[in-house]
């Protein structure tokens, strides 16, 4: 029967749970979707690229509305249980409150070890996956982009602006190519076409001249009947290089403990310094130590079953438990800023966890033998 009980629990919690995470990250994720459209509308990616690299944030999202997702369900299930006297059940079967808490507790570290999975592995996998998708998309839009009477600057050393725009023939063209810093070009033409074809991204451009100015300032101006130039050696400014969510757990660790050795280390995607080592150690302490603030969530929430919802304080000590419960949600978020390269704060901020765990549960054993 014991076993019954607590399977329909866990069944609960897991239900709200997801469904919970699934709004959150709904939620979030489509707010986000509208924002990267800036990769296509203005970076000139395909919408393939666009796709692809939305969806890889998806576990990141996850990650993040973990806690918030764990209190909200945990506190529902709860309190919906105790409204609906289906908390008898588990006292009229001998369960009692420090059992009944034990239990959440195993809850509790299934759901850590789930976090920390994803946010250890699964979120760096595929952060580090979307940004190689942007590192390694040409750029399909780039020429649809290309507009009458505007600056387009979309690409890297590269500035465009044409008079007007008929289909693919562009007429009263200036560009400047700084993708040779030693000889910057200004071409100057009447008339184009922009040829945008899968494998081939041009600009065609007819009768006009081209300005090369190298380092030592000096000029060199040739005409020319018909040029071309190739848009697909151009990159985009969309931000390529690594950042510290997407770095590998294990690229972390390498460089934490050479940069304590004072060993330097080279990393293909990253600078291995101490220029971010601040960074690395905040990132580390959110993939491994926050998700132990499920188990403080946990234990804050389980408070609700030591007072019946029949006593006329029940509202008041709900509320009072959601405050705090959302107190140490912030807390969770907040705990990532406080950790720095002073090693005696960053275990203050681990220990804070446990006391504080330690704390929570002899309170609750203290106070569930008075009932």
């Amino acid at each position: 029967m014991k076993k019954i009980i607590y399977t329909k629990f866990f069944v609960d919690v897991l239900k709200i749970f997801f469904l919970t995470s699934f709004t959150l990250v709904s939620i979030i994720w489509i707010l986000q979707a509208v924002n990267f459209l800036d990769i296509v509308s203005e970076d000139g990616h395909s919408f393939k690229t666009y796709f692809s690299y939305s969806f890889l944030n998806i576990p990141k999202i996850f990650s993040k509305t973990f806690l918030l997702s764990f209190f909200i369900a945990f506190y529902y299930v709860l309190t919906n249980y105790e409204e609906n006297n289906q908390l008898l059940i588990y006292w009229s079967n001998n369960i009692s409150k420090i059992n009944f808490l034990n239990f959440i507790l195993q809850i509790s570290l299934m759901l850590i070890l789930l976090l920390i999975l994803v946010s250890f592995w699964l979120v760096p996998f595929t952060q580090d996956k979307a940004r190689l998708k942007i590192r390694s998309s040409n750029l399909d839009f780039f020429p649809a982009l290309i507009k009458p009477k505007q600056f387009i600057d979309t690409v890297k050393d590269l500035t465009v602006f044409i008079d007007s725009k008929n289909k693919d023939s562009i007429e009263n063209i200036f560009l400047k190519d700084s993708s040779n810093k030693k000889n910057v070009q200004v071409i100057i033409a009447k008339n184009g076409n922009i040829i945008n074809f899968s494998d081939e991204k041009l600009l065609l451009l007819k009768t006009g001249k081209i300005i090369s100015t190298n380092t030592k300032q000096k000029s060199t101006i040739f005409n020319f009947d018909e040029t071309k130039l190739d848009l697909g050696k151009y990159s985009t400014k969309t931000i390529t290089d690594s950042k510290i969510q997407e770095i590998s757990s294990k690229d972390i660790f390498s460089c934490l403990s050479s940069l304590r050795k004072e060993k330097k280390i080279l990393f293909i995607n990253f600078d291995c310094s101490k220029r971010i080592e601040k960074s690395l150690l905040q990132e580390m302490y959110k993939r491994t130590f926050k998700p132990f603030y499920i188990i403080l969530i946990a234990s804050i929430v389980s408070f609700i079953v030591l007072k019946s919802h029949v006593q006329s304080s029940y509202n008041k000590w709900k509320f009072t438990i959601f405050l705090i419960g959302t107190f140490f949600v912030i807390l969770s978020e907040v705990s990532i800023n406080l950790i720095s390269e002073n090693m005696i704060n960053n275990t203050f901020n681990i220990l804070f966890i446990i006391v504080a765990f330690l704390t929570l549960y002899f309170l609750y054993s203290t106070k569930s033998k008075k009932l």
